[in-house]
C-alpha cells in the first residue's frame, strides 16, 4: 500500500536540505522490506461502514457479544467435550489393566489397554490442536468486531468528550481492556469449557466406580471449595477493579508525557517527571500485589483442601479395599480421578482470575459504549443540499455545561459570499461561535441556520463536506504531504493537489524537498515549521472546496512575510465563499465584509473596517493598540 496514511514511504537522502530528518527505507534494507512485502496476504479492499446513529444504545455483555458465533461456539464445545474424554480415559484404563490384566495375568489385556492408551493419546492431540486453532479464530473474530465497534464510537462521540476524558485513558479502553479480554477469549473461556467439563467428567466416573467414596468426597470437598471461591469472588471482584483504574492513570501519564515531551525538555522536568511515574507505576504495583496474595491465598487454601481430600480417601478407600468392598484397581481409578478432580479446580482459580480481568475490561468498555454523543445525529436528519452560503445565529446562547454562557443573545446574518471577521478579547466567544457553526456542539437556547436549515435537522456527514475549517494549532497526520493536503478529498489529483498548495504559497516548499507531494511529514507534522503545518492545513480546507470556511486564527503562528503570503492567497480563495475569520491580528479584519465585535459574550459594535474606527468604540481602541504593536514590530 503506497502513498497511504502508514504505508512506508521512499528514502530521500536530502531531506536535511529540507530542515526535515530522514524518513523512510535505507537503501540497504530496501530489497528485504520488498520481499517482506511481497509474503503479505491480500486481504483486497477493507469492509467498513460507519454511522453517527449510536443503535439501540444495548449495554455490551459477554452473551451478547459472543451471540454472534453460536453455531462456531457450539463446535467448539463438541470439540471441548471430545478432547475432554480422551483426556479422562487414562484412569479408567488403568483400572482395567490392575483388575483384568496384571491381577489376572492376562497379557493380552494389558496390550490392548496399552494400545487403547496410546491411541487415546494422539486423539487427544488432535482434538486439542483443532480445538486451540477453532477456538482462537472465533476469538479473534470476536475482538475485531468489538475493537471496530469502540473505535466507530470514539468516532461518533462528540467534542464535549475529549475535552474532559484524558486521553490516556481513552486509549486504555482500546489497549489495556481489549487486551484483558483477549487473554478472557484465548485463554479463559475455552479453559473454563475443558475444566468444568473435566470436572462434570471426573465426578460421573466416582459415582461409577464407588458412590460411598464419591459422596464422601463431595460432602467433605464442595462445601469448603464453594465457602472459599464465594470469599475470593467478592475480594478479588472490587481488587481487579483498582487494578484497571490503576493501569488507566499509568497510561494517562505516559501518553501526555509524549504529547508534551517539547515542553518537558525546554523546562527540564526530565526527573520530576520520572518521579511522578514512578509513583503511578507504583500504585499499580501495589494494586497488582493485592490481587494476587488474594489469588495465592485461594491457591494455597484450595490445594490444602485437595491433599486432605485425597488423604481421607485414601484412609476410607484402603479400609474397603481390606473389607472386600472395592478392589485394588477400583482404588486406584479413584484416585487418579480424584487428582484430576483437584486439578482442574486449581486450573479454575487461574481462570477466574482471567475472567475477572476480562470483566473488568468489559464494564470499562460497556461504560464508553454507553456514552452518547451530546450532539447527536437525529434518525429524522435529512442530508444538507447544495448550499450558497447564508449564515444566520437566531438568538443564540451557549453554556459550557453548567458553567456561566459565554454567548449572550446573539443574532447575526452572514451573507452567501461574505467574509465576516470576529474580533474581541480572549474569552469573548469567537471560537465558540464557529465551533457552533461547525456542530461540535449545540446552543442551548437558539438557532444556528444554513441557508435556513436548522443544523440540528441535518445530517452531519453533509454539513461539514461544505464546511472548511482551519485550526488555530494545524494537526498532521502520518503520511505524505499529499496525503494530508487531500484528507478531505482523497480522490483529488495531484494536479488538484499542487494547485492547492500553490494557492497558499507553498511552492517554494515542495520545490525544496527531493520528493515533492510524496514527502513523508511524519506524526503531526513533528518534520515540518509551525508556519509550514498552517498553511499545509489552509490547502488542505481550500482542496475541500467548501461553501463556508472558517478560519480560526488560522495565521496565528506565522511571521509577516508568511502572513502577507497568505492574506495574498486569501482573496482568491475566498472569492465568491462564505468565510468566517477570527484574528488577533487586524490586518485580516481590515479586508473582511464586515467585522463583528465581540465582548462578554454578546456583540458590541458591526461594520465595516473604516466605519467601525469612525465610530471611534471598542473596535477603534483595538485597532490603535495593534497599529502600535504592529509598528514597534516592524521597527
Amino acid at each position: 500500500m503506497s502513498g497511504g496514511f502508514g504505508g512506508i514511504g521512499g528514502g530521500f537522502a536530502g531531506s536535511r536540505a529540507a530542515n526535515t530528518p530522514f524518513a523512510g527505507i535505507p537503501s540497504e534494507l530496501r530489497e528485504r522490506v520488498d520481499a517482506v512485502q511481497a509474503d503479505e496476504p491480500d486481504h483486497g479492499e477493507p469492509d467498513a461502514a460507519f454511522s453517527q446513529d449510536v443503535g439501540e444504545g444495548r449495554p455490551l455483555t459477554l452473551r451478547r457479544m459472543l451471540a454472534p458465533r453460536r453455531a462456531g461456539l457450539v463446535g467448539a464445545l463438541a470439540l471441548v467435550v471430545a478432547e475432554v474424554v480422551t483426556m479422562q480415559a487414562g484412569p479408567l484404563l488403568t483400572q482395567v489393566g490392575i483388575d483384568r490384566g496384571i491381577r489376572d495375568g492376562e497379557r493380552g489385556v494389558l496390550t490392548a489397554v496399552a494400545l487403547i492408551y496410546l491411541a487415546t493419546v494422539v486423539a487427544n492431540w488432535g482434538f486439542a490442536w483443532a480445538r486451540g486453532a477453532w477456538t482462537a479464530r472465533i476469538g479473534e473474530d470476536l475482538l475485531e468486531r468489538l475493537r471496530l465497534r469502540v473505535f466507530s464510537h470514539l468516532q461518533r462521540l462528540s467534542l464535549p468528550f475529549y475535552e474532559r476524558e484524558p486521553a490516556g485513558r481513552i486509549m486504555t479502553r482500546m489497549t489495556s481492556d481489549v487486551e484483558a479480554l483477549t487473554q478472557l477469549f484465548h485463554e479463559g473461556l475455552v479453559q473454563f469449557a475443558v475444566q468444568g467439563f473435566i470436572v462434570v467428567f471426573v465426578t460421573g466416573a466416582l459415582f461409577i466406580l464407588d458412590p460411598f467414596l464419591a459422596v464422601v468426597t463431595l460432602l467433605g470437598v464442595v462445601p469448603t471449595m464453594a465457602v472459599l471461591t464465594v470469599w475470593f469472588r467478592g475480594r478479588s471482584d472490587a481488587a481487579y477493579r483498582v487494578v484497571r483504574q490503576r493501569i488507566q492513570d499509568v497510561v494517562a501519564h505516559l501518553a501526555e508525557n509524549l504529547a508534551g515531551v517539547r515542553v518537558v525538555a525546554a523546562f527540564s522536568r526530565h526527573r520530576h517527571n520520572v518521579v511522578v511515574h514512578r509513583n503511578t507505576v507504583g500504585v499499580y504495583q501495589d494494586a497488582n500485589l493485592r490481587t494476587a496474595k488474594l489469588a495465592a491465598r485461594y491457591s494455597g487454601a484450595s490445594e490444602l483442601i485437595g491433599i486432605a481430600g485425597q488423604a481421607v480417601i485414601l484412609a476410607v478407600g484402603g479400609w474397603r479395599v481390606v473389607q472386600g468392598q472395592l478392589t485394588i484397581g477400583q482404588l486406584s481409578a479413584f484416585v487418579l480421578y480424584l487428582t484430576q478432580l483437584f486439578a482442574p479446580i486449581q486450573q479454575l482459580v487461574q481462570v477466574y482470575n482471567a475472567y475477572q480481568r476480562g470483566q473488568s475490561g468489559l464494564r470499562e468498555l460497556r461504560e464508553l459504549l454507553l456514552i452518547g454523543p451530546t450532539v447527536p445525529e437525529y434518525r429524522e436528519a435529512t442530508a444538507l443540499p447544495p448550499i450558497e452560503g447564508e449564515v444566520r445565529f437566531e438568538g443564540v446562547t451557549f453554556a459550557y455545561g453548567h458553567a456561566e454562557p459565554v454567548l449572550h443573545d446573539i443574532d447575526l446574518r452572514i451573507a452567501p459570499g461574505e467574509t465576516i471577521a470576529l474580533v474581541g478579547p480572549t474569552g469573548s466567544g469567537k471560537s465558540t461561535m464557529v465551533k457552533l457553526l461547525a456542530r461540535f456542539y449545540d446552543p442551548s437556547q437558539g438557532r444556528v441556520l444554513l441557508d435556513g436549515h436548522d443544523l440540528r435537522d441535518v445530517r452531519l456527514s453533509s454539513l461539514r463536506r461544505q464546511l472548511g475549517t482551519v485550526p488555530q494549532e494545524a494537526f498532521l497526520f502520518a503520511g505524505s504531504i499529499r496525503d494530508n493536503v487531500a484528507f478531505a478529498r482523497p480522490q483529488a489529483s495531484d494536479r488538484q493537489v499542487r494547485d492547492a498548495c500553490e494557492a497558499v504559497g507553498l511552492t517554494g516548499l515542495l520545490e525544496r524537498l527531493p520528493l515533492g507531494l510524496d514527502t513523508p511529514c511524519h506524526e503531526r507534522g513533528v518534520s515540518l515549521s509551525a508556519g509550514e503545518r498552517q498553511l499545509l492545513a489552509l490547502a488542505r480546507a481550500f482542496l475541500a472546496r467548501p461553501r463556508v470556511l472558517i478560519l480560526d486564527e488560522a495565521t496565528s503562528n506565522l511571521d509577516l512575510s508568511s502572513e502577507a503570503r497568505i492574506e495574498r492567497a486569501l482573496q482568491v480563495v475566498l472569492r465568491d465563499r462564505t468565510a468566517i475569520v477570527i484574528a488577533h491580528r487586524l490586518s485580516t479584519a481590515m479586508r473582511a465584509d464586515r467585522v463583528v465585535v465581540l465582548h462578554d459574550g454578546r456583540i458590541d459594535e458591526v461594520g465595516s473596517h473604516h466605519e467601525l474606527v469612525e465610530a471611534e468604540g471598542r473596535y477603534a481602541q483595538l485597532y490603535s493598540t495593534w497599529r502600535i504593536h504592529a509598528d514597534g514590530d516592524a521597527a
